[in-house]
């Protein structure tokens, strides 16, 4: 079983979804977690407006509770998927040199845009494109 990590700024709208929609796709071939950098949101539920746009696409996000960062989660992890450049960027600059070949973009050259802030569209935006970015992780 591989071991995947999903992290963005808070773990609040995108690396929730993620973990949720590369676990569903991956099955029993992937053990999927999700973090974020800063623990702002911690044991919080997913932002609303994500909860609806992954409902949109028949997923459950409600259980989701915002977890912090720990060196001991990347560690775990056999890939560290950052949804952009600045997230991968702090990442290589806190984990040690054991983890740099773990770490990558979870669309593997370019960002997943970060919809807070936005209206309910960029956040249905956002979903479609984690959703279909699942197809990169699943071999």
């Amino acid at each position: 079983m591989r071991k995947v990590l999903t992290v963005c700024l808070g773990n609040y709208c995108r690396s929730p979804f993620a973990a949720l929609a590369l676990a569903h796709r991956g099955g029993a071939e992937l053990d999927v977690r999700s973090a974020g950098l800063i623990g702002k949101w911690e044991g919080e539920p997913a932002n609303e407006s994500m909860i609806s746009a992954a409902r949109r696409l028949g997923f459950d996000l409600t259980a989701h509770r915002a977890r912090q960062l720990t060196l001991d989660a990347m560690d775990w992890a056999d890939s560290v998927l950052a949804m952009d450049a600045s997230v991968l960027d702090v990442l290589r600059e806190i984990c040690g040199e054991a983890v740099q070949p773990k770490l990558g973009l979870y669309l593997g050259d370019r960002d997943v845009p970060d919809p807070m802030g936005k209206d309910q569209e960029a956040f249905n935006a956002c979903a479609i494109l984690i959703e279909a970015g699942t197809a990169l992780h699943i071999s």
